[in-house]
């Protein structure tokens, strides 16, 4: 079993805590004053690193070289409340010296198909898809790219 609490901090501020007592804040602000992430960014977050996780490890398994991966993740919301994702939409960029856009495309189907929980979690309202694509060396990329 898994836990975590919520927090009211103020007025459309939260604080959420694991189990270790790591803190992460919620901040439902519009853009020009967030300094936080909304719960729905959170979850696009969340099925990024669910997948990421298990993509690096096969990789390494398979001896490849990982110097970065990056996910771009968007989604579409249903437009009444319950305003959940009706799509995401997830793009890896791998750099690597050493991986084939093939076996890129392989390992991010079992990463996000097969072995990502949170993905698991929604599937069944949320049409999740995803692209590839690899770089033999890191150039101009950053995480918002």
């Amino acid at each position: 079993m898994m836990k975590s609490t919520v927090r009211y901090l103020s007025d459309k501020e939260y604080e959420s805590t694991n189990e270790s007592g790591n803190r992460m804040k919620i901040d439902m602000r519009s853009a020009p004053e967030k300094s936080g992430h909304s719960p729905m960014e959170l979850l696009l977050s969340a099925i990024s690193a669910c997948a990421a996780v298990d993509i690096v490890e096969i990789l390494k398994k398979k001896r490849k070289t990982v110097e970065d991966l990056i996910i771009s993740a968007e989604g579409d919301r249903n437009a009444e409340p319950p305003r959940y994702y009706t799509a995401v939409r997830l793009h890896f960029t791998l750099v690597s010296p050493d991986t084939d856009a093939e076996t890129l495309k392989k390992v991010v189907a079992l990463g996000v198909d097969k072995y990502c929980s949170v993905a698991s979690s929604i599937n069944k309202t949320t049409n999740i898809s995803y692209t590839t694509e690899v770089l033999r060396e890191k150039v101009g990329l950053n995480a918002n790219s």
